[in-house]
């Protein structure tokens, strides 16, 4: 069934559309690399996880589950004899994504991966099959629906049931897990919606247009195409061979000499304040205790103090507290 808004798409590739998921994909390294620098304590600090990274994880998340909403457009499960295509690639998303919870199981328990990005997919790239053939408005509804999701349920005091681990995959409860990948399908689902009918308004016209014929011809875009095409497997791949490499080079270098030096004036300095020191009192405290405790060759990645030395930190503590006038 077409609507007029819909016209049929011939079923073909757009090198357009596989360019754009690598693109994708070079940005989501970035942002691992980035991330497994922290981790690894081989940057001063993890700027994955400041304000502007995790507006850019957001941002990566968001364009590849609206090229999601795309494909399923492309794919169209259902017509032509699409439906085996679809299924298939149904069943590695799913595959994939147990893969990933059950190693994270193993590898971070206490943040193992339940409902990432692959879940979402899976699950959107069901849950977004009516929308292929609904009114457009009514797309536009759900997506606008979905998006404010959390918003709405939190204004409207969701009950507490929403928060058990059972439904959290929802994103309608108060509570945000601890994982180390959480896309809910509130709000990302509205993603995958609106990547539908960005696809149903907008393929028509790519397959008339120049750009739907462009072929990548420079090295480089080819090599963005090429990943586009096989984006599944680039994902499960990649993230192993950075720590891989990173790991080595962590054994070689050691962490970095102001690993975890943000991350300890953030807390001195609130530790402080609960204490009754002033702002600027325990800003001071706060770059005094690094000094004091770098000098005293107390300051190291990963812990394993002695009784002895955390006694001299906590006297190294007190010292630049008072000396900074916090009491």
């Amino acid at each position: 069934m077409q609507t007029s808004s819909s016209p049929a798409l011939p079923i073909r590739r757009f090198a357009a559309i596989d360019l754009a998921r690598g693109v994708a994909l070079l940005a989501m390294a970035l942002y691992h690399l980035t991330w497994d620098l922290g981790f690894l304590r081989l940057t001063p600090e993890n700027f994955a996880l400041t304000p502007v990274g995790r507006a850019a994880a957001h941002g990566i998340a968001g364009s590849f589950l609206v090229l999601v909403g795309i494909s399923l457009v492309l794919a169209r499960p259902g017509r032509s004899g699409a439906w085996r295509p679809y299924l298939m690639r149904l069943a590695r998303i799913a595959a994939a994504a147990g893969a990933i919870s059950l190693a994270t199981v193993f590898l971070f328990p206490d943040s193992w991966i339940f409902f990432g990005i692959l879940h979402c997919i899976a699950v959107a790239s069901v849950l977004a099959l009516p929308a292929l053939v609904a009114p457009l408005p009514l797309v536009g509804l759900a997506a606008a629906l979905v998006f404010a999701g959390p918003t709405l349920a939190a204004w409207m005091g969701a009950p507490a049931v929403l928060d058990a681990p059972g439904l959290l995959f929802l994103g309608l409860g108060a509570t945000v897990p601890t994982t180390n990948d959480y896309v809910p399908l509130c709000p990302w689902f509205g993603f995958v919606l609106a990547g539908v009918g960005l696809g149903r308004l907008g393929l028509p016209r790519l397959a008339t247009s120049r750009l739907g014929t462009w072929a990548p011809r420079e090295r480089i875009a080819r090599f963005g195409a090429a990943a586009g095409r096989h984006s599944l497997a680039v994902y499960l791949i990649h993230q192993p061979v950075l720590l891989g490499l990173l790991y080595g080079v962590a054994t070689l270098t050691g962490p970095h000499p102001r690993a975890g030096e943000a991350q300890f004036l953030r807390e001195y300095r609130a530790n402080c304040a609960e204490a009754g020191g002033g702002e600027a009192a325990c800003r001071v405290a706060a770059r005094c205790v690094v000094g004091r405790l770098r000098a005293e060759g107390l300051w190291r990645a990963g812990g394993g103090f002695s009784a002895e030395e955390q006694g001299r930190a906590i006297v190294a503590s007190r010292a630049c507290f008072h000396a900074a006038g916090g009491g």
